[in-house]
């Protein structure tokens, strides 16, 4: 007899994947693939959305027609600041925009001209201002740039809810992906920021539904809930939601160390822009207070200068072990010694060389525990941001840097004031996603998962 499970479409800028959760939300099945992007009209290489789209109408088909597993509930998480535009028959006719392609000057120029400033944009959006990565700046670009593509669009759908499109047929928005800094919403006002009404481009975007809404639908001869779909990011604060019964803050980690604060709703301020911070929507249009980190490309970059230069194996840093008898090389914590590439320390006030001086180390394990211990202060500086004047007793620390002995007992013993966990149970985007579809059901498993109290 076939096992009920939910499946789950994780589509990563990079890999695209695929999960079953069986009923308490173990993960029984996964893989993993990539595309080749495709380029646009102006040969900034995309995803290769028509590619995509087959892949998952015909993985959803494969496993609906499974021996092994009887699929009940279908969801989707995904990067955000991405907008796939339809006609009322439902075809693409606009390209799937890069977010990392390059804005025009020219054009931007005019939009802040013409919309109050960059400012007062990023302080009402809660977004600082980043091109196309701010996917309501997408759709600006399409009106007056092709503006012959602009006027065949019916409705624009994120990311999410367009694979979600794919099984439904419904049109609809979700505050996740709406509030990925979109630059679309008023976090004051609670509605469609002002430059989107003047531009009337909201008429572009269906009815906002909460993220947990799920549409019974016939799939071939069998009905299967399917969710709207969820921010990738958003989606992995969503078990720590179920989970936790006390106020936390969660620090993502991989290629970014995000912070969210599920319980810090307070406006944005210039101060907090000026320090990458921005504001998130939660699954009910509630905002939630972010802040950023390049934290896992500076330490896969610094570590690799560390082993060229102590002539050490690559990826040596993951089988270094915390020494609690470290002592940091200097003694003043804002003097920092590395020179970093991307994080940019002077903001929380930290002081940094124009160069590193790897003579200061007088091996490996010396230098990365010192870069450890530097790349925790300033992480906990970007943390106490998120944090703000909330009463946060639990962080929770997500992803690839929960493995990192060092960070994870650097980060506790200079949090006494908080109990420090961390998970061997990969939770993430997509068990966030699978909770989402199985929300009466399976919430109670999250009292019992494995979580790491960390004692430094």
């Amino acid at each position: 007899m076939s096992s009920p499970v939910t499946l789950v479409f994780d589509i990563g800028k990079t890999n695209k994947k695929i999960f079953l959760f069986d009923e308490d939300l173990n993960q029984v099945y996964s893989e993993k693939m990539a595309f080749e992007e495709t380029p646009d009209e102006d040969g900034v290489l995309s995803e290769n959305l028509g590619a995509l789209t087959e892949w998952v109408l015909d993985n959803t088909k494969k496993f609906l027609n499974h021996s092994e597993y009887d699929v009940t509930a279908v969801n989707f998480c995904t990067y955000g600041a991405s907008l796939v535009h339809l006609n009322k028959e439902g075809e693409v006719i606009a390209p799937f925009y890069n977010y990392l392609k390059p804005f025009p000057e020219d054009l931007k120029k005019e939009f802040f001209e013409k919309h109050g400033g960059e400012t007062s944009y990023s302080l009402e959006t809660a977004s600082p201002s980043m091109g196309f990565l701010n996917s309501g700046l997408q759709l600006y670009y399409l009106k007056y740039r092709k503006p012959e593509v602009f006027k065949k669009i019916y409705r624009s759908l994120h990311f999410p809810q367009y694979l979600s499109f794919l099984l439904t047929g419904k049109f609809v928005s979700e505050y996740t992906s709406l509030g990925c800094h979109t630059g679309l919403w008023d976090y004051k006002n609670k509605q469609y920021a002002s430059w989107v009404l003047d531009e009337n481009l909201d008429k572009c975007f269906p009815a906002i539904q909460q993220t947990s809404t799920v549409y019974k639908t016939m799939l071939g001869d069998k009905e299967v809930k399917v969710g709207l779909g969820v921010h990738d990011s958003s989606a992995s604060l969503i078990p720590y939601v179920q989970k936790s019964n006390e106020m936390f803050a969660l620090i993502s980690t991989g290629t970014w160390s995000i912070c969210m604060n599920y319980f810090n709703e307070k406006a944005l301020t210039k101060i907090e822009l000026e320090s990458d911070c921005l504001n998130f929507l939660g699954t009910k249009g509630h905002s939630i207070k972010t802040s950023r980190l390049f934290l896992g490309q500076e330490n896969a970059e610094q570590s690799e200068q560390l082993s060229k230069y102590f002539g050490s194996k690559p990826y040596r840093y993951q089988s270094v072990v915390y020494d609690s008898s470290f002592k940091p090389v200097v003694a003043d914590r804002k003097n920092l010694l590395f020179n970093y590439n991307h994080l940019n320390p002077t903001r929380f006030g930290f002081t940094e060389p124009k160069t590193t001086d790897y003579r200061r180390f007088i091996n490996f394990d010396l230098a990365y525990h010192q870069l450890i211990h530097e790349m925790t202060e300033i992480q906990i500086a970007s943390l106490m941001l998120a944090i703000g004047n909330s009463r946060v007793k639990e962080i929770y620390i997500d992803g690839g840097f929960a493995s990192n002995d060092l960070f994870v007992n650097m980060m506790a013993k200079k949090l006494p004031e908080y109990d420090v966990y961390c998970t061997d149970v990969a939770m993430g985007s997509a068990m966030g996603a699978a909770l989402l579809v199985n929300m009466t059901r399976i919430s109670h498993v999250f009292q019992k998962r494995d979580y790491r109290l960390i004692k430094a």
